[in-house]
């Protein structure tokens, strides 16, 4: 199995000045991500040894119901990779776009999975040996304009003969929460330019459906988390205390996994729900 991470060229600007000033807000998402994500590894949510080599170990405390949504997020986004690697045998490959300081590869390669790195310079946009591929966007779709989401989404489905594509990103972002999110990235000079899509679960994967992709499922993260083995959510609720559900709640419902699918009915691609 291979593995890529590869940053979208899908965007364009009018000078490099330009792209550096809007990216950077974008950037700054990242490494808040990454940041939170260390935290939670730290107090104990799941288990991330190489979080450490990318970003410092925050001094603030961050809240609980962000620590239990990078948990949902991260656990959702592992079961649907592990039931592609378990559909292919590991003969496949990876592509993991904008992947940022993403620690997946290190994760997986922990786990004894037999995958190799290949540099984004070796990826030439079709099939390797007809491999079935698994794309990953991770908060990167919300950032284009829908016009440029929709055309990576095409050439995704057909580059790839036997394919798979997880999103995970914000969703019912016309409520006042949603505003409140919107907003609140947009004095960080962030701009959400692709959130007319981010509607609803219907929208997201009508989006998938309409640029090539044969099936497309989207669970919001509330749902997701109600999902999660008793066990698990036992455990990592008793780590600290949680004072407003309802936040939770609010948060989780305004972000959605969103997995599509297309060729691999031999494989059973289309049999992968969470």
């Amino acid at each position: 199995m291979a593995t890529r991470q590869r940053e979208s060229s899908f965007t364009s600007c009018s000078s490099t000045s330009s792209c550096d000033a809007d990216d950077e807000g974008v950037r700054g998402t990242c490494e808040d991500a990454s940041l939170c994500k260390r935290f939670a590894v730290s107090i104990g949510y799941w288990h991330d040894p190489y979080i450490q080599h990318f970003v410092r170990l925050s001094k603030e405390r961050k809240a609980p119901e962000i620590n239990r949504g990078y948990f949902a997020r991260v656990h959702g986004v592992s079961q649907l990779i592990k039931a592609f690697l378990r559909k292919t045998e590991c003969h496949c490959q990876i592509i993991n776009l904008g992947a940022g300081m993403d620690t997946t590869f290190w994760r997986l390669k922990m786990q004894a999975s037999p995958i190799q790195p290949h540099s984004r310079t070796a990826f030439r946009g079709h099939t390797s040996d007809g491999l079935p591929t698994l794309l990953i966007a991770e908060c990167v779709l919300v950032y284009m304009t829908p016009e440029q989401s929709a055309n990576l989404l095409k050439w995704a489905a057909n580059s790839f003969e036997v394919a798979m594509f997880i999103n995970y990103e914000q969703v019912n972002m016309g409520d006042r929460f949603g505003q409140i999110m919107i907003e609140n990235l947009r004095r960080r000079q962030c701009d959400l330019a692709g959130v007319e899509t981010c509607k609803s679960l219907e929208s997201q994967k009508e989006r998938l459906l309409s640029n090539g992709w044969e099936t497309a499922s989207a669970v919001d993260m509330m749902e997701l988390y109600s999902k999660l083995p008793r066990a698990e959510v036992s455990r990592i609720e008793s780590l600290e205390f949680l004072d407003e559900m309802e936040l939770l709640e609010q948060l989780m419902q305004h972000y959605c996994l969103c997995w599509a699918t297309k060729g691999g009915n031999e494989l059973g691609l289309k049999e992968i729900t969470y």
